[in-house]
């Protein structure tokens, strides 16, 4: 497996009514987008992490990020922050553990609001940004291509950009669409990459230099 750079992806948690039953899901397309892009995919569970412990103790997940020893992380979009506690405890702790070991970090539409969130910014509602695209304006030239159109589909942005970032990109109506860390090798999009029809070369490229360099 050590062949290959090992990214953990985060999961969306889904509520099976008729069966009883809280499950993990993950899209088959962000599978795809991540095999696509060389890279080895590890789900990471939700249900590793206890709410009833601290935030600083989480025991379980340790042992499970000591065994599987990945790369680099996705936090993958989904359940907006809030709606499940677990999920929300699980991102934040592998959120700290990767700025300690300096790891590189995506986050996708959710993945963005909980990185932002995370560095001390807060979510607000929008409007119009609910199944449709945006053209993205351009804010800081990092030598690296954007995508010039992106699918959207949240209802919430962070209200300002987190001190330790910098805006990459705003929506034709002013809202933050993308994010970057000055320091680590992190970065936020609001968009899907994995939702486009064919996936976009500059989506790939960008998170293959964000996790190559970073490691």
């Amino acid at each position: 497996m050590k062949n290959k750079v090992v990214v953990g992806v985060t999961q969306r948690v889904d509520k099976i009514d008729i069966y009883g039953e809280w499950r993990d899901a993950l899209d088959q397309r962000l599978v795809d987008w991540v095999v696509e892009a060389g890279f080895i995919l590890v789900a990471i569970p939700n249900a590793l992490v206890g709410v009833s412990l601290s935030n600083d103790s989480q025991p379980n997940l340790d042992i499970w990020l000591n065994t599987i020893n990945i790369d680099a992380l996705l936090l993958s979009g989904g359940n907006d922050i809030g709606s499940v506690p677990q999920r929300d405890l699980t991102e934040r702790y592998l959120l700290r553990w990767a700025e300690k070991n300096s790891k590189p970090v995506l986050g996708i539409c959710r993945g963005m609001q909980m990185i932002g969130t995370y560095s001390g910014s807060k979510l607000i509602h929008v409007d119009g940004h609910v199944k449709t695209r945006h053209q993205l304006n351009i804010n800081y030239d990092d030598g690296q291509s954007l995508p010039k159109s992106v699918n959207s589909y949240h209802n919430l942005v962070l209200q300002e950009c987190p001190a330790q970032f910098e805006v990459l990109a705003t929506s034709e109506d002013g809202n933050i669409e993308a994010i970057m860390h000055r320091e680590l090798s992190w970065e936020g999009w609001m968009w899907h990459p994995e939702r486009e029809e064919k996936f976009s070369i500059n989506d790939l490229d960008r998170f293959k230099k964000l996790i190559i360099n970073g490691k």
